[in-house]
């Protein structure tokens, strides 16, 4: 919408000029036959960052994220994962429906869980149960408010899991401000896991695209489920170039969008009726709960005065600041909000 302040995801970006002058310079070739150049500096520049050996270019992390778990599972076999874990309450069943596969929920904080977690989960070796054979870990953590894990106790988790012969899966999503809040390079969180799932097309601002990495014979076993699944591309270097453009030139600027989201939620927090503490606002995502009207008339409120959000629950909503929003439209939302509450 023309003169809207867009607060409802960072999926909303769009192409900057210089991210579509790349892309329509991109040379391309057959993607599914491996011959996309652009496709394939993708796949190695983003193994390069994460410190994997290889990469697949996918056309969205629900696709990443269930190629992965797929790989990792038979049927009949059990994931572990918080209990609001995007690839389990986002991603319409996909354990169940592609890998035949259960999960089982962690009562985590904020969407992190512990060591002892994983442990207290694990079952024993019996033929009535089924094999635990995943771990799944999401950071930032969407319903959890964009929050970070600490790398401490990815560790602390990949200890036990490796102890049980289970595999991590990272849905690196947001991994991107993850690092950048917290100063540690992708590949020291990428580490721990078998496999990570990367997006492009949130705070990167490209308009299409996520890449699953791990070890080469994993990717190739990926590569295979991709197609399966429909996700092989062919002049895929088109959108692949925005991907690439965003990798080499949008990470660090998403520092802005932490600064910008900090400064929502302090606003925000201090109109009547709102709960908000400003402090566990880590990223680029301020969830908020709602407390003088139901959340979606506070989103109807706020739409009709040209500022986007979404009601997220009964009684929260969530903005997401973005590739789209400046310091300056922060302002103006915070005086629509301070309007719309007040009245």
């Amino acid at each position: 919408m023309p003169g809207t302040i867009d607060l409802r995801s960072d999926t909303i970006t769009k192409p900057t000029p210089a991210m579509r002058d790349a892309m329509s310079r991109a040379p391309v070739g057959d993607d599914v036959l491996g011959d996309d150049p652009t496709v394939i500096e993708l796949e190695r520049r983003t193994a390069e960052i994460l410190g994997k050996e290889a990469a697949v270019y996918m056309p969205s992390g629900t696709m990443t994220n269930q190629v992965a778990i797929r790989c990792h599972t038979e049927p009949g076999d059990e994931i572990l994962c918080d209990a609001n874990a995007h690839s389990y309450l986002y991603e319409c069943g996909g354990p169940a429906a592609i890998s035949g596969a259960t999960c089982r929920l962690l009562a985590g904080v904020r969407g992190i869980f512990t060591a002892h977690d994983v442990v207290a989960a694990l079952r024993p070796a019996n033929v009535h149960y089924p094999r635990t054979r995943l771990v799944c870990v999401e950071n930032t953590h969407n319903r959890g408010g964009g929050s970070i894990w600490p790398l401490g106790q990815i560790g602390e988790v990949a200890q036990v899991a490796r102890e049980a012969n289970l595999k991590m899966h990272l849905d690196g999503a947001r991994l991107w401000n993850a690092s950048v809040a917290s100063g540690a390079p992708e590949r020291q969180y990428a580490k721990h896991f078998d496999s990570v799932s990367v997006c492009f097309s949130k705070g990167l601002g490209a308009p299409v695209g996520s890449a699953l990495a791990g070890a080469a014979e994993f990717i190739d076993k990926a590569r295979r489920f991709r197609k399966m699944l429909g996700g092989g591309m062919r002049q895929a270097g088109i959108i692949a170039a925005g991907a690439l453009y965003a990798l080499e030139h949008h990470r660090q600027r998403l520092a802005e969008d932490h600064a910008n989201a900090k400064r929502l939620a302090e606003g925000i927090s201090k109109l009547s009726g709102i709960d908000l503490d400003p402090a566990l606002v880590e990223t680029n995502i301020v969830i908020l709960r709602v407390m003088s009207m139901p959340p979606e008339k506070l989103a109807a409120k706020l739409k009709g005065e040209g500022v986007l959000i979404l009601a997220i629950g009964p009684d929260k909503i969530r903005a997401v600041t973005n590739l789209m929003v400046t310091e300056q439209d922060i302002d103006e939302a915070l005086r629509v909000f301070r309007k719309v509450v007040s009245s």
